[in-house]
């Protein structure tokens, strides 16, 4: 598959697409697995809401949410990456109330039903402003009324303010966009496109947010 954003790291294919949980586990001395589940526990989910997962991958995070969702509630993921789509369809195929297709997210797009919760998690940062703006206009088209879209991502900061444990990191892993992303104000461009009421749970040394807005 070619990758349409050459400067981008979020388009993951080939080996990195068939290990990728083991690679993040690895990669963060298994603080990733406790990290994820803390921030999903953060999401408030209700047990009945249909959630539709921006960049499924592997369908972890899916699973993850799907421990606070009754019988009623379904999760959808979009992704890109068929290497990822087969493991998230294999890790989750004794559940019926989780899904995923091919979708990309960043281009316009239309699905039949309208959703309670939109998630994204560390996949905005490594897109240009452009297309950001297009998965937020994605988000809120998908969500319904007094729907919540969900953003685990990159807090705002000014890299050469942060630690060196996270400044050295962050400029060796992460692409140019990401260096943009940490510097927007991401309230106010939600709110451009219809967003308010925003809460956000904050990790790492508030290096890290889980933003709320709703419709």
């Amino acid at each position: 598959m070619r990758k349409i954003y050459p400067d981008s790291k979020v388009e993951i294919q080939g080996l990195s697409a068939k290990f990728y949980d083991t690679l993040m586990n690895f990669m963060t001395f298994g603080g990733y697995s406790w990290f994820i589940k803390k921030a999903i526990h953060s999401m408030n989910i209700i047990s009945n809401d249909v959630i539709l997962d921006f960049g499924a991958g592997t369908g972890r995070n899916a699973l993850l949410m799907n421990e606070f969702l009754s019988e009623n509630g379904e999760i959808l993921g979009l992704e890109i990456s068929n290497l990822m789509i087969d493991q998230f369809k294999n890790k989750t195929r004794k559940f019926k109330n989780l899904n995923v297709i091919n979708q990309r997210i960043d281009q316009p797009f239309e699905l039949e039903k309208k959703y309670d919760k939109v998630f994204i998690s560390f996949v905005l940062h490594g897109f240009p402003l452009d297309v950001q703006k297009q998965i937020i206009q994605n988000a809120f088209n998908a969500l319904k009324k007094d729907g919540k879209f969900i953003i685990l991502d990159f807090n705002e900061f000014l890299i050469d303010k942060t630690p060196l444990y996270f400044r050295i990191p962050f400029k060796i892993i992460e692409c140019k966009y990401a260096f943009e992303y940490v510097e927007r104000d991401w309230k106010h461009i939600l709110s451009e496109f219809g967003f308010s009421k925003f809460s956000e749970t904050l990790f790492l040394k508030k290096h890290i947010r889980l933003l709320k807005a709703i419709k």
